[in-house]
């Protein structure tokens, strides 16, 4: 068959189950966006900022829609990706980006010039390292292979984003389809993940046999595996309690017996004790950044045996780099890991930890994430704000977060139902990040409603989307956390600088507009939420509303996160909700050995 480039490359795109793709439209993508235009297999969704389309198109494959896809011009258009590019790259989520460029007979090519064509940009040096696979098409013949290629690099192994940049001039050439050469993938390029070493099961269930006060750390790489359920399970055979990374945090619903909670630098108090008071510690999919472990990393897990489980070699290998030697290290996917266990299920059986459970509990008892003052605050406690939050979100819903406070508060403080998914872009944590995301998740659902919760510094990031979503008619409901400024850097200021501000408020060069107003330009139904008592009944009536809902909560500037460690200090520094005194007095915090006594 003989067709333009740019339609076969849509053609494509719908074959391969792409639904949505992100669009802002540009001079260099122009016969690629008409061929989208004109095909009715797939829709183009148009953001008014390419960062926006690149976010929502990593966002759209978090959430399982498919494949998420964003096309942007050469140039800008493509520098403008960057960031989202960066947080596919970081999250190992799977995403197409294709750019236009320049024609071919305009490119600088070996010249010392630094621009030939107009708006020419060598995007691929740049995005190389963010990338599995970047490309720039040279020869109109090479499309499909390179398509092919491209999917393929994006979805196997750890997953990650692709880049296809296509020259003007090549994406309007006239193919015959049937002379294009598909792509075989070659050896190094077909690696799987590595086989269970059976002796490596039997350690670790020697470990946890012997074990007093164990503890399973489920991360992301469980959801990248697509082994919630069967880790669930695992919890559930064990008994053993859980903690999880912010990235797998809804893996267990609240309310569940083993959930302990998250752990880190911002992570529940209850969490750090239980991992820094363990005698075996088993991570699986956990990727244990510096937020999770605090500094330096020869601090976190103190007196444990390590078991970790990744399937990045390299993962594996920072530990010993940064000071830290592991018991066990296995390469492997996290279902692989879950199932070899499994399939010994006989030898799952613990010897009584009643004691550590009940020692874990009185933690949770004692230093909870919700004080009773804050749920009877007048004004409007973030703490206090999550949980009325959680209960009114139904069973299903997904949440997404942006960074700062606002995910922090989140993570700490919403109670997840069956069923309901938390998002974030966990290790790049690019302000302005939910609302294109929220856009995605709802179109990659079906147009559900979502919810997204999102600070007043970090919405000014990517503000134009509210005139997306409320040209799409989508039911996203926004939760400003608006306390005039960036609250968790302030924070930093105040352990560190004395409490001088610096950029940080309006007070220090921070300007902002009234945000109900701008929402209702857009034809966004708009609430303001000032006081605590209002919070049911605001809430209620937007999760009722079918389009899009604003919320502008008052946040006051004085609150923070807590507990949070501070910044390059090992994780049992974090600081206290009790006084100092009463919290040393409470707690063991110095470093403790292997020899350890067991609790009783």
């Amino acid at each position: 068959m003989r067709m333009k480039l740019s339609d076969y490359v849509v053609d494509f795109l719908v074959r391969n189950g792409i639904r949505h793709a992100f669009i802002v439209s540009g001079g260099a993508s122009i016969h690629l966006l008409h061929s989208l235009h004109n095909n009715p297999g797939i829709e183009y969704i148009c953001p008014h900022h390419e960062q926006a389309g690149a976010m929502a198109a990593e966002a759209y494959s978090r959430v399982g829609g498919g494949i998420g896809c964003a096309i942007a011009t050469s140039g800008p258009g493509a520098t403008n990706m960057i960031t989202g590019i960066a947080g596919a790259w970081f999250d190992s989520v799977p995403a197409l980006y294709i750019t236009g460029q320049v024609t071919t007979f305009r490119m600088k090519g070996e010249s010392a010039v630094r621009q030939f064509g107009f708006q020419e940009t060598e995007i691929l040096p740049m995005v190389k390292p963010i990338t599995k696979y970047c490309v720039q098409l040279l020869d109109a013949l090479d499309i499909r292979k390179e398509l092919e290629k491209a999917l393929y690099m994006a979805k196997s192994g750890r997953q990650g984003p692709v880049l296809i940049d296509i020259p003007d001039d090549l994406q309007r050439t006239m193919i015959e389809t049937a002379d294009l050469a598909g792509f075989v993938p070659d050896a190094a390029e077909k690696k799987s993940a590595p086989a269970i070493d059976p002796d490596d099961i039997a350690q670790v269930l020697a470990m946890m046999q012997s074990a007093k006060r164990p503890v399973l750390i489920f991360g992301w790489g469980v959801r990248l595996a697509g082994a919630s359920e069967i880790a669930r399970d695992l919890a559930e055979r064990t008994g053993i309690p859980v903690l999880t990374s912010w990235a797998a945090r809804d893996i267990l619903p609240a309310g569940n017996a083993g959930f302990v909670g998250t752990f880190g630098t911002h992570g529940t108090r209850a969490g750090n004790f239980a991992v820094q008071n363990a005698d075996l510690v088993i991570a699986i999919g956990a990727r244990l950044s510096t937020r999770e472990t605090g500094s330096p990393l020869s601090s976190w897990a103190r007196g444990a045996e390590t078991v970790i489980v990744d399937l990045d070699a390299a993962e594996l290998g920072k530990f010993e780099q940064f000071g830290k030697t592991l018991d066990l290290a296995i390469e492997a996917d996290a279902g692989d890991f879950i199932r070899a266990l499994q399939s010994r299920a006989n030898e799952l059986a613990l010897p009584d930890i009643a004691a550590w459970k009940a020692r874990i509990a009185g933690w949770q008892k004692t230093y909870p994430v919700c004080t009773d003052a804050a749920r009877a605050d007048a004004r409007i406690d973030p703490y206090a704000l999550m949980q009325r939050l959680s209960a009114a979100a139904p069973e299903g819903m997904h949440i997404f977060s942006d960074t700062g406070c606002a995910v922090a508060w989140l993570m700490q403080g919403f109670d997840v139902k069956p069923g309901q998914r938390l998002y974030h872009d966990f290790n790049n944590t690019a302000m302005g990040w939910a609302l294109p995301a929220a856009m995605a998740g709802s179109l990659a659902l079906g147009r559900a409603p979502v919810l997204c919760v999102v600070g007043d510094g970090s919405l000014m990031m990517n503000l134009q989307e509210l005139a997306t979503i409320a040209y799409l008619k989508l039911p996203v409901r926004i939760v400003l956390l608006n306390n005039r400024g960036y609250a968790m850097v302030r924070q930093t200021e105040g352990q560190w600088l004395g409490g001088v501000n610096a950029g940080t408020s309006a007070e220090t060069g921070l300007g902002f507009p009234d945000f109900a107003a701008l929402a209702r330009s857009c034809g966004i139904e708009t609430f303001s939420l000032k006081a605590s008592a209002d919070t049911g009944g605001i809430l209620k009536a937007a999760f009722a509303h079918d389009g899009p809902v604003f919320i502008d909560v008052e946040i006051g500037e004085h609150h923070g996160v807590y507990p949070q460690s501070k910044f390059g200090y090992p994780i049992e520094d974090s600081e206290p909700l009790l006084p100092r005194e009463e919290f040393l007095a409470s707690m063991i915090v110095a470093p403790m050995p292997k020899s350890l006594e067991p609790i009783d």
